[in-house]
């Protein structure tokens, strides 16, 4: 690049047919970025082997070793030499490349990986002798019998010294490793009812378990909480919503957790297209709007989330790695995820994730110079009553939960207070919180995001109702544009008039903004339709006006609701409650924060030594 013209030279090249040790280098290049992604390819056939049982071992990352083990269905000796040419596999025909209903189906893993590292593979099939066979760098030594039980087994050892310059590109042993066990904790996702083992075999060491996940019983769903509770933790399963929805062909199911179990980067989102584990642009996206109504930009859903339609609707050969897939109809799948995750996140109403009150209670929790010298016993209700008889008129009063606040009269008399989920009012703090019992502890509740969160709901449910108002512009904006942005944004015509902002086509690539969203106010009109173009190329959809929107209600919520420093009477604080209860997304405010705090009286013993 150096040169003034760097592609002109009087040599003429010469077009030369590349050797079949080079070409498989060439396609390992593609292929095997990693030791993870030969573990990646090497589970993948296991599964579509019908494996139970699935044992993968590696040292130094990967880098040295890489070993799977599974109880598959086996190789027999003709089919062994076959499997380690070029495009030969046992998953397709070739006549419908859409058709694909397993994990690989090229053909290029095996000799990808023999081209640039020394690989072994023995194998057996049921009722079968036990045969294995080696290869390295791409030289193939001839198959010879060995004792084994039904299954196969795949050393893959020194990656790329084949390519020794592949190696300067890896990382350290542990970012490797960690590569790998990501790359089982999804696989092991995607194939409950498959018991899963990692273990790391360095040095001289006779190996260490560093993940294992037993096959799962019952259901799909049962089976699928219970390998999430194990990969992803306890405290996700406890703050997981279950999905389970469908719309012409395609069928989502998965769980995902709640706004306040939110993270801090993306890790957390786990998304598979039959069966396939991908880290696919259009999906992501589609997550991340079903729950931009919920979280600040700096924070990120969790979920894991399978999507199961006919192959014919998706292309998975789109990628070297499969990591991707395109929708025959990708508003479709965006629609689906978007629709069912908020209507899940509906139906949990004011719920809040355990991790808030964990959070509150660590701290809250003193630390401690040493071991704990007492131990007291929690009396029953009946001792508590005879001991408030026996003493003072004043203090047996308040036998029943007692407070600044009477009961108010929205209380039922024949309810008592702790029927309700976010109990009654007994107090306010500070004038901010208010201090609620329930029947098995206690609630604080911030009153002005709550309340903003009310009110939001509300302004959105009138918008949903009545449309999105909007003004006419005095003298249209004239909007100049190329001819490609100009076609796609007039496709989105119909979508963005129902959001209030009506454009027209102004002959030649211009087009002409007519009217605007009232509630936006002034706006530059060219800014804004650039920035809905960004997103419509990236993404094939906008949010860019709703969010806007969106963003005003929020606003507005903000200043119409309970301020900060207001004494709230008792019929007022109960109001609230009853209200959180009634109205969907309560339990977070507009910016993905907890709106209350629930605090169950085991906990509230455990502080003061009282277990």
């Amino acid at each position: 690049m150096l040169t003034a013209n760097p592609n002109i030279s009087d040599f003429r090249p010469v077009i030369r047919q590349l050797d079949e040790s080079a070409v498989n280098r060439i396609a390992a290049g593609e292929v095997v970025e990693r030791p993870a992604s030969a573990v990646k390819e090497l589970v993948e056939n296991a599964i579509d082997a019908g494996a139970r049982n699935i044992t993968v071992e590696y040292a130094d990352g990967g880098k040295t070793l890489v070993r799977v083990q599974d109880d598959g269905c086996g190789m027999t000796a003709e089919d062994l030499p076959l499997a380690l040419t070029r495009h030969a596999t046992s998953k397709i025909d070739g006549s419908d490349l859409l058709n694909i209903h397993t994990f690989g189906f090229r053909g290029e893993a095996l000799p990808s990986l023999g081209a640039v590292g020394r690989l072994t593979i023995s194998s057996r099939t049921p009722g079968g002798e036990g045969i294995e066979l080696s290869v390295s760098g791409g030289r193939t030594s001839p198959v010879k019998p060995a004792a084994r039980n039904t299954g196969t087994t795949v050393t893959l050892r020194d990656l790329f010294y084949a390519t020794p310059a592949r190696l300067k590109f890896l990382r350290t042993d542990r970012a490797e490793a960690k590569a790998i066990t990501d790359v089982i904790k999804r696989l092991a996702m995607a194939e409950p009812f498959i018991r899963f083992v990692l273990r790391e075999v360095s040095g001289d060491s006779k190996g260490r378990e560093t993940f294992e996940a037993p096959a799962e019983q019952g259901d799909l769903f049962d089976a699928l909480h219970g390998r999430l509770t194990r990969v992803l933790g306890r405290e996700f399963a406890e703050n997981a919503l279950p999905v389970d929805a469908q719309r012409e062909g395609l069928h989502l199911t998965g769980f995902a957790a709640l706004p306040t179990y939110s993270r801090g980067s993306a890790v957390a989102q786990y998304l598979f297209v039959n069966g396939r584990p991908v880290r696919d642009k259009l999906l992501i996206g589609a997550l991340r709007g079903a729950y931009s109504d919920f979280l600040s930009r700096d924070r990120h859903p969790a979920a894991a989330l399978f999507i199961e339609c006919p192959p014919e609707q998706v292309d998975v050969n789109v990628h070297p790695a499969k990591s991707e897939v395109r929708f025959r109809d990708p508003g479709l799948a965006r629609g689906l995820i978007v629709s069912a995750l908020r209507h899940a996140l509906a139906e949990a109403g004011h719920r809040a994730s355990t991790t808030v009150s964990g959070a509150t209670l660590g701290a809250m929790t003193p630390e401690t110079a040493g071991a704990r010298v007492y131990q007291m016993d929690r009396p029953g209700a009946l001792v508590r009553g005879a001991s408030y008889a026996a003493q003072t008129p004043q203090f047996s009063e308040t036998s029943a939960p007692w407070g600044r606040v009477e009961t108010g009269p929205d209380t039922a008399p024949d309810q008592p207070a702790q029927d309700f989920p976010l109990g009654t009012a007994r107090g306010q703090v500070h004038e901010n919180y208010i201090v609620a019992q329930t029947a098995k502890g206690m609630v604080i509740v911030d009153q002005h995001a709550a309340h903003e969160r009310l009110v939001y709901e509300k302004l959105k449910a009138q918008m949903a109702e009545n449309g999105v108002a909007s003004q006419a512009l005095l003298i249209p904006e004239i909007v100049e544009l190329s001819a490609g942005d100009c076609a796609r944004l007039l496709d989105a015509t119909e979508d963005l008039a129902g959001l209030g902002l009506v454009i027209e086509p102004f002959g030649g690539d211009a087009v002409a903004v007519r009217e605007t969203p009232a509630v936006l106010g002034e706006v530059n009109a060219r800014a804004m339709v650039l920035d809905i173009l960004d997103e419509l190329a990236d993404q094939n959809w906008s949010d860019t006006l709703r969010s806007r929107i969106e963003a005003i209600l929020s606003r507005v919520a903000c200043h119409g609701s309970i301020r900060s420093g207001r004494r709230m009477r008792a019929e007022e604080m109960n109001a609230l409650l009853r209200e959180m209860e009634a109205t969907p997304h309560s339990g977070q405010c507009n910016h993905g924060r907890p709106t209350y705090v629930e605090l169950k009286l085991s906990d509230i013993e455990r502080l003061f030594g009282r277990t």
